[in-house]
């Protein structure tokens, strides 16, 4: 089923980082939105040691079949070495939103 709309939790340093993010893979059609939610603080364990620090969350809508190089390609661009990136399917909702996700990353 590789028109299951997906959501995609990804985290970044920081405002614009995560609007350069988003213009490049909706730009490449990669998803069909991102909602840039705004500043967060995320507690996390790194190299041994307890941090905290500010950061931005994004949700990116796409479909199952655009995991694999979205991931990638948010990896590629990335200014984290392992960042947060994960893919929740959506089980329902509105049908002509599910829909639109599907037509805006389809192959053009």
């Amino acid at each position: 089923m590789s028109e299951q709309a997906q959501m995609v939790y990804v985290t970044a340093p920081g405002h614009d980082v995560a609007v350069a993010l988003a213009e490049a893979v909706v730009g490449e059609r990669l998803a069909a939105c991102a909602n840039i939610l705004g500043a967060i603080t995320s507690v996390y364990w790194w190299d041994g040691k307890l941090n905290r620090d500010g950061e931005v969350a994004m949700i990116f809508k796409t479909t199952a079949a655009h995991i694999p190089a979205l991931t990638a390609r948010i990896r590629q661009l990335h200014p984290y070495e392992c960042p947060c990136i994960v893919a929740l399917p959506i089980g329902g909702g509105n049908p002509d939103f599910l829909a639109w996700i599907a037509a805006e990353t389809a192959p053009r």
